[in-house]
């Protein structure tokens, strides 16, 4: 197996470079210290970038472990197959045409037996940030012909897409908080300190925070654990996990019942308002108050403080993660979206705004609009989204016998058993697959079950354009970096790989294709000539046609400026789109009309009984800067120090089981049962516990020796597949009912 790369000469030439971090959304710029030249050079430092128009300067830990991640001895660089002997398992290089032709005749043939839905693929959220992924991936993806297509996206971020596509005509029409210039920010269940944003691209959040306040503004903050975020708050609610969609329903009824609504310029294009105000009459603050634990005069103040600050510079509600990954996501997703409607912030300065991109997805039809419950999955019924199904239904697809059984995979640049719930179940599915995978570099808790991995080359090693998430960004720019360091000879690109696959997978399967000959030929023909064109060939092309050049921004213009081009603040754009398409803004869909009506039993319903005679708790989950998921915890430099993966509970939880500092207690649910060390601490909410994601690297086969010495423990080993968002069936991770004792 191939090892990391030499270091170069002691007295090779240092060279300075520009490049980014793409490891988490906020895509923040980097400058890079490199020694040598070719195969050998090495990364001797990464600082920020203060030219950058976007991330100004700010660079945290992950950043500075793109180092490690290209250095890592644990990164696969070049194809492995899985080959087990006498019971035991190893690992065995093999070249590039060897494995394509293994992944080829393994899939096909499974196709042929089972049927194109037999095989099922699995993207994690590296995906988007990695632009060979978004330009060729589907080239061969959509040759498999399957409806067993699942994401991360529905382990996240769902219900936002869903809701976008409702109000807004597409599911990446997602405005964005004008963070830069708003009075007033309200943030639910996001900890942009941690996450430095996320569905908001927004690097350098906590300098952005303090100019809120310099200029005057506050900063609320709706969250049942007092986060990185809300310890800088001038205000923070500890909710009760679960019952956003109650406090934000009580906000709307609010602004009903005491006139503050003021749409503004987006007024005419509101269908439904009186449809909405009818809806949400049960859903008073004195109504909800008990079941969120806000009291009525705070959830009032609340919405007259929102709803005031539209006259005063702009205010927006903004929610994330622990308001999608609930039962009730999608409605608090829509919620938000109502109340900065009524409010007048949407489509305003120091509101929330669409993006205006240098090269957009959406006026170029390069993403589609979305479309939820056109099929639904073969066990449970679950609707698809945008031609997904959703995660919490992909191991059911693979144990449950029957036409259209899932019986191989393919992984891109996902970990699901850590990642997705109930991940001891999907262990186990994963276990009795015909075949499988995966396009990663490392050898990992998901892809140890692989019988071929593919790996592509490392983030410094490739050019890198953010075609996602500068439609998310809090300021329009521009920028394109090329590699910073030379890939090791043989190696491929992500894109490389899909091309490759994707032409050997049309020839093998010639005579399943449906269409004629001269279609066939067609497609191949197309297939031959993207392998041709690069993501940077098609990065030209694109702005040649989308009219970038107008905007100052060309391929010799990215070039020349590697810190990015600045296209200055976002700007009213929504009511004009709308207008142009004919089309209004209907703000109660007929999900969310069928779906208010069930949200009043639950205000005094109990937590579900157990059988150890223990309280039931509710866990939530967690977010560190040093942590991206399950795949940053093989760097020595993110996992040194004290302990992450521990337990949050509050004093009065602790007392209540005898349970001190630092204890290990057993933390159990209806899905499994883990051990993991207790931080007593009053920044969480009593009845509240809490645990980091993405750990767990404790399984046997795990090939991260830093990460296995540092195995923590899984949250979604607790969390349940059964308990998802009511609309979309998203991953409800968060108010999972679990017990603890001492262990």
């Amino acid at each position: 197996m191939a090892h990391a790369p030499t270091a170069p000469a002691a007295d090779a030439p240092i060279t300075t470079k520009h490049g980014v971090c793409n490891l988490c959304e906020a895509i923040c710029g980097l400058t890079f210290q490199v020694q040598g030249e070719g195969p050998r050079a090495r990364i001797i430092s990464v600082k920020g970038n203060d030219a950058d128009p976007l991330s100004r300067g700010h660079i945290c830990p992950k950043a500075v472990a793109l180092k490690d991640l290209h250095e890592d001895p644990d990164r696969l660089r070049q194809p492995v197959r899985r080959v087990v002997e006498g019971g035991v398992t190893r690992w065995e290089p093999i070249g590039w045409e060897q494995a394509f032709d293994m992944v080829v005749e393994g899939l096909a043939t499974v196709r042929e037996q089972h049927g194109a839905n037999a095989v099922a693929v699995y993207q994690g959220n590296p995906n988007v940030h990695n632009w060979g992924n978004v330009t060729h991936g589907h080239l061969f993806l959509s040759q498999l012909k399957t409806r067993s297509r699942f994401s991360a996206t529905s382990a996240d971020q769902l219900p936002h897409h869903v809701v976008a596509h409702w109000l807004y005509g597409h599911q990446l029409a997602i405005p964005i908080p004008d963070i830069d210039r708003t009075q007033y920010m309200l943030v639910l269940g996001g900890n942009p300190l941690a996450s430095n944003g996320s569905l908001m691209t927004v690097p350098d959040v906590r300098a952005r925070f303090k100019a809120l306040k310099a200029r005057g503004g506050k900063l609320v903050v709706v969250d049942p654990r007092r986060t990185e975020t809300a310890a800088i708050a001038d205000e923070h609610l500890a909710i009760d996990p679960g019952s956003d969609a109650a406090f934000l329903l009580s906000l709307i009824h609010t602004l009903f019942g005491e006139e503050l609504t003021q749409p503004g310029a987006l007024e005419p294009l509101l269908d439904q308002v009186k449809a909405v105000r009818d809806a949400v009459a049960p859903f008073s603050p004195e109504a909800t108050a008990a079941h969120t634990g806000i009291d009525a005069a705070t959830t009032r103040r609340i919405a007259r403080e929102l709803a005031a600050a539209s006259s005063q510079g702009g205010g927006v509600a903004y929610g994330r993660m622990g308001v999608s990954t609930q039962a009730h996501g999608v409605v608090c997703q829509w919620a938000i979206q109502v109340i900065n409607l009524l409010t007048g912030n949407i489509d305003r300065e120091g509101g929330a705004l669409l993006t205006s991109p240098a090269l957009n997805l959406i006026q170029m039809k390069l993403m589609g609009p979305g479309h939820l419950d056109a099929w639904r999955s073969r066990v449970r019924g679950a609707p698809e989204f945008s031609g997904e199904l959703p995660v919490s239904v992909m191991a059911e697809e693979m144990l449950t016998p029957g036409k259209g059984q899932i019986k191989a995979l393919v992984t891109a640049a996902g970990n699901p058993v850590l990642s997705t719930p109930n991940g001891r179940q999907l262990d186990e599915a994963l276990e009795q697959l015909d075949f499988m995978v995966s396009i990663d570099f490392y050898v990992n808790e998901t892809t140890r079950h692989a019988d071929v991995i593919l790996p592509p080359t490392c983030f410094v090693e490739h050019d890198h354009y953010d075609l996602v998430f500068l439609h998310l960004a809090v300021r329009n720019v521009a920028r394109y970096s090329d590699a910073i360091v030379d890939r090791a000879p043989g190696a491929l690109h992500d894109w490389e790989i899909y091309s490759e696959l994707a032409q050997r997978y049309a020839r093998r399967t010639w005579s399943l294709e449906r269409g004629g000959v001269r279609s066939r030929l067609t497609g191949l023909f197309s297939r031959a000539l993207m392998k041709r064109l690069s993501p940077q060939r098609l990065l030209a092309i694109g702005l040649n046609r989308s009219g970038a050049a107008n905007r100052g921004v060309t391929m010799d213009k990215l070039r020349a400026h590697p810190e990015g081009i600045d296209l200055g603040p976002l700007q009213p754009s929504l009511g004009k789109a709308l207008q142009a398409r004919g089309k209004c803004i209907d703000l109660m869909p007929a999900a969310i009309r069928r779906e208010l009506p069930q949200l009043i039993a639950p205000f005094t319903n109990p937590l579900p009984e157990n059988d150890t005679g223990r309280p039931t708790l509710k866990l939530i989950g967690r977010r560190e800067v040093r942590s991206n998921n399950s795949w940053m915890h093989n760097s020595e430099r993110l996992v040194s120090g004290k302990a992450r993966c521990t337990l949050w509970i509050h004093p009065e939880d602790a007392q209540r089981h005898a349970i001190s500092e630092g204890q290990t207690v057993t933390v159990a649910s209806r899905t499994g049962r883990i051990q993991v060390p207790v931080h007593v601490t009053p920044d969480i909410r009593s009845g509240v516990v809490s645990l980091p994601h993405g750990w767990g690297h404790d399984r046997q086969g795990v090939r991260l020796q830093v990460a296995s010495a540092h195995a923590g423990a899984s949250i979604n080993d607790l969390t349940d597949d059964r308990q998802t968002d009511r609309i979309s069936a998203n991953a409800a991770f968060s108010a999972v009912p679990v017990w603890i004792e001492a262990a």
